[in-house]
């Protein structure tokens, strides 16, 4: 994967003045690697952007210092809980020349037949996987083809996912990607059925309420008849 160029210049704001480059649409960040020193550096928040949507956490970056060119994955990004917005980002840099793990997204292509047949539900278990590879070889994604599962019980394992032969998977091999499962589970549907019985009898057991402006009328006793006395 061709490294895509973001500009970057070091930093001097640090600590919690750093809110002050925001406020300039600017993102503070650190570039470190294997036997180098951190770097703060600050970054225009809308290049960082567009880079990151591009190349996520697994595209090669150069990042442009000066007259100075860095090799690196973006390695983690901070984000505001309530905005999205971003508020830090790291750069892992790399020697292109020995590999690097990183976690490859996994990507659902074609369609199974037990869904549209409607014979189960597609549960993907798995969205990503660790990968080893050089860092020019790291794939944006791995697909999953799910065109073969039909029935219910049908899986794709880890093991099962068509890799390049330059990229070694780390992460366990029997795990499931993809799964069809029952369109209702045993646990659903006897949890629907006891809601159901329960609605009955809490419908059976209300009280009768008298309908609005209707006067309840108390039942009239009926008169019994003295006992006859014998003469």
């Amino acid at each position: 994967m061709k490294a895509i160029q973001l500009q970057a210049q070091p930093r001097v704001i640090q600590g919690r003045k750093v809110s002050q480059l925001r406020t300039r649409a600017l993102l503070p960040g650190v570039i470190y690697g294997k036997g180098i020193a951190s770097l703060p550096i600050e970054i225009r928040l809308p290049e960082f952007s567009e880079v990151y949507a591009t190349a996520g956490e697994t595209g090669l970056v150069e990042l442009k210092l000066g007259n100075d060119a860095r090799p690196a994955l973006i390695k983690k990004v901070q984000v505001h809980p309530v905005t999205n917005r971003f508020l830090h980002v790291d750069f892992y840099q790399v020697d292109l020349k020995t590999k690097v793990t990183a976690n490859v997204p996994l990507k659902i292509v074609g369609v199974a037949p037990a869904v549209t047949d409607k014979v189960g539900v597609l549960l993907q278990l798995l969205d990503e996987v660790e990968v080893e590879a050089l860092p020019t070889d790291l794939p944006e994604y791995l697909e999953v083809e799910i065109s073969k599962l039909g029935q219910v019980g049908d899986t794709i394992a880890v093991s099962q996912l068509t890799v390049p032969s330059q990229i070694t998977v780390l992460t366990t091999g029997n795990l499931e990607v993809v799964k069809i499962g029952d369109l209702i589970s045993k646990e659903a549907e006897a949890q629907v059925k006891a809601e159901e019985e329960q609605a009955q009898q809490a419908q059976a057991e209300a009280p009768v309420t008298t309908p609005a402006g209707a006067t309840e009328v108390a039942p009239v006793a009926t008169p019994t008849a003295p006992a006859k006395t014998e003469n």
